[in-house]
């Protein structure tokens, strides 16, 4: 029985490294595996970050991709901490009744909620305020290049 609680935690938590992934569907998940490729990546462009300084055009390329990536995980634990009970059941746990207690929603599950709307809101909104000043401190220096 994989309970909804925990799942909605560990998306939320460990989703950057693909754990919820493993959780629920097993070791075998592509996704799964494939998760922690832009984690990694953007932690070498923060890593860039405080070696070269902000101006290192590879890191502000690669420094978004953590954050949405952390983003995309808070939203899905969002979606699953509001799953209905019938849905949770009928997706992971397929042979277990619709009214099985491992889907249910507790207090614990809507602190997961929360805390993923909080913490994901702030690193998308981050992660897009670096990407696009960087993107137009970019341009400027371009154009004071090709106006001398």
């Amino acid at each position: 029985m994989k309970n909804k609680t925990f799942a909605t935690w560990l998306t939320f938590l460990g989703g950057p490294l693909g754990l919820h992934r493993f959780y629920l569907r097993g070791l075998g998940d592509l996704l799964g595996w494939m998760l922690p490729m832009p984690t990694a990546l953007g932690l070498y462009g923060i890593q860039r970050v405080q070696a070269f300084g902000q101006d290192d055009v590879l890191s502000w390329l690669l420094v978004p991709l953590l954050g949405f990536t952390i983003a995309g995980c808070a939203l899905n634990a969002i979606i699953y901490g509001l799953m209905s009970r019938e849905a949770w059941n009928g997706r992971f746990n397929p042979g277990a009744d619709p009214e099985a207690p491992a889907g249910g929603t507790n207090w614990l599950t809507i602190g997961a909620v929360v805390a993923a709307l909080l913490i994901g809101t702030g690193v998308l909104m981050a992660s897009i305020a670096f990407s696009f000043q960087r993107y137009f401190e970019y341009q400027i220096e371009e154009g004071r290049k090709i106006s001398q």
